[in-house]
């Protein structure tokens, strides 16, 4: 349940799977979903050796890092914006959705929060009660173990889930709509140049 809240929000990697997905077809979404998810497995590793918390703890690498990504979003979301031009599938797998999702999540600052925050909390010994602070009464319904292996498997598998199963309903539902791959190309170039002009602004207020 935890894996599949991180993935599923609405975002740069979604846009990314799901642009992958109606333009080359279900494997190429898959790979782009799991090249943001290998992202996500070298930040646990981060968090686990300490590197997530060596970038927060520097403004200007934090800052370059978000900067890179901004420029990336926009570079990529201009390459969305030229799939409203093709039709579904119309140029073939090309082998790159997993090297951009990769490349995106890497440079996200979201994720490295995550994994300085709540990624943290999740490697340490413990306890959290998740459904306690929407009400006492649901108190002790579903407590998670902090720091056990099977929590961190679940994680990662929910994610799984997520970057397989995503990508199937976007090809399933082209089936149906065959002017899908278009509408979901042009959602996917404004929500990565919506995050690219953040990411460049979040950016250049770090540094300054």
């Amino acid at each position: 349940m935890f894996g599949l809240a991180l993935a599923a929000p609405p975002g740069p990697m979604n846009a990314i799977i799901a642009e992958e997905s109606v333009v080359r077809g279900w494997d190429a979404g898959v790979r782009a979903g799991f090249g943001a998810m290998l992202a996500d497995f070298c930040f646990f590793l981060g968090a686990l050796f300490g590197v997530v918390a060596f970038v927060q703890r520097y403004p200007l690498v934090r800052g370059a890092m978000v900067g890179v990504g901004g420029v990336l979003m926009l570079y990529f979301g201009y390459g969305a914006a030229r799939e409203l031009e093709s039709g579904f599938r119309a140029e073939g797998a090309d082998g790159k959705g997993f090297r951009k999702a990769f490349v995106l999540a890497i440079t996200n600052p979201y994720q490295v929060v995550f994994w300085l925050t709540g990624g943290v909390a999740l490697l340490a010994p413990g306890t959290v009660d998740v459904l306690e602070p929407l009400s006492g009464a649901l108190a002790d319904l579903l407590v998670v173990r902090t720091g056990s292996p099977a929590l961190l498997v679940g994680l990662f598998g929910g994610i799984a889930v997520w970057v397989v199963g995503f990508p199937a309903a976007l090809v399933a539902a082209e089936r149906r709509m065959d002017a899908l791959a278009p509408v979901v190309a042009g959602v996917s170039a404004v929500v990565l140049g919506g995050f690219g002009v953040y990411f460049l602004y979040d950016a250049l207020m770090t540094v300054l």
